[in-house]
């Protein structure tokens, strides 16, 4: 970026930053669930978001194609078929690949700042990365993970991310 380059964009207050420009949203003290999103800069820097790409499940096992080729579920135990098929659990490990965001100039492969088990992903924003683009602190997050290790101070407050920002 040059010199004569200008962009406004928001830093929230109440999370912690990566270097990476996640940031991280403490929502849970008890149970340390944090929820995860992408700051601003990171759509003023390299363009409008146009499609976010979650973790992807680590077992398929679950689901099969009939004599026809139709996709379809694998009975559980209890002989029922299963209805959805969720990342919630899927564990993600310090610097495995967290999240792909897909601008109008680049792909952005995010990894994780520790290492967790996923508890939810936001299928709104991979339904529509507008989401990223116009709310990235409100109903632009990513996902909520339940990190193994998770220490807020090890992460950049507002004040600390501003500063990092302005040394790029």
């Amino acid at each position: 970026m040059s010199d004569s380059d200008y962009f406004e964009f928001g830093v929230a207050h109440d999370r912690r930053y990566t270097l990476e420009h996640l940031w991280l949203q403490l929502i849970d003290e008890k149970d340390g669930t944090v929820k995860v999103g992408m700051s601003e800069f990171l759509r003023a820097d390299y363009g409008d978001v146009v499609r976010v790409i979650l973790p992807h499940p680590q077992d398929t096992s679950e689901f099969v194609l009939d004599d026809e080729g139709t996709a379809g579920v694998r009975d559980n135990d209890e002989g029922e078929g299963r209805s959805e098929s969720s990342n919630a659990g899927d564990e993600i490990g310090i610097g495995e690949l967290l999240v792909t965001v897909r601008t109008v100039s680049d792909r952005v492969l995010i990894n994780s700042p520790f290492p967790c088990k996923v508890l939810e992903l936001n299928g709104e924003v991979e339904d529509n990365a507008d989401l990223a683009n116009d709310d990235a602190y409100g109903d632009g997050w990513f996902l909520i993970v339940k990190p193994h290790e998770f220490d807020e101070d090890q992460f950049l407050d507002a004040n600390e991310y501003v500063e990092y920002l302005g040394e790029l």
